[in-house]
């Protein structure tokens, strides 16, 4: 997979230049919707067919301080994918350097449109066959 290339932005930081610890969250969502992109199956279609995926659960721990106007480089590793949910991990890099500046995980669920539990193997098995590829662990 292509890693995400993300430029910090002045707005992004706090009262000490350094990005503020909520921006990470916001970092994994665009990295996970890019990563999305790459497989071929974009999170917007996801949704057309009726399922959402929402984060039931997300952690990041910062290493060293991205500034502005540093370049991060945001690996996204599919560690699982089952029927009724899936798991994300995340490393955070600075582009010039490699340095290892966080690493997080975020859950999910499949939801249908009345946040309904769906089971993809029996509604969207597509999704699962696109993604089946890419998992590094469980559900490969």
């Amino acid at each position: 997979m292509k890693t995400y290339l993300r430029t910090v932005n002045y707005y992004e930081t706090d009262k000490m230049g350094v990005v503020h610890h909520s921006n990470y969250i916001r970092y994994f969502e665009e990295a996970r919707t890019y990563f999305m992109e790459q497989v071929g199956y974009p999170y917007e279609r996801l949704e057309r067919e009726g399922i959402m995926s929402p984060v039931i659960g997300i952690s990041c721990e910062y290493k060293k301080p991205v500034h502005y106007p540093d370049t991060v480089a945001i690996d996204v590793h599919l560690v699982s994918m089952g029927k009724f949910r899936c798991a994300f991990r995340y490393e955070v890099r600075d582009a010039a350097t490699g340095e290892l500046r966080a690493v997080g995980s975020s859950q999910h669920c499949y939801l249908d449109g009345k946040g309904g539990i769906v089971n993809l193997e029996r509604v969207n098995p597509a999704f699962l066959a696109a993604f089946a590829p890419e998992c590094e662990g469980e559900g490969k």
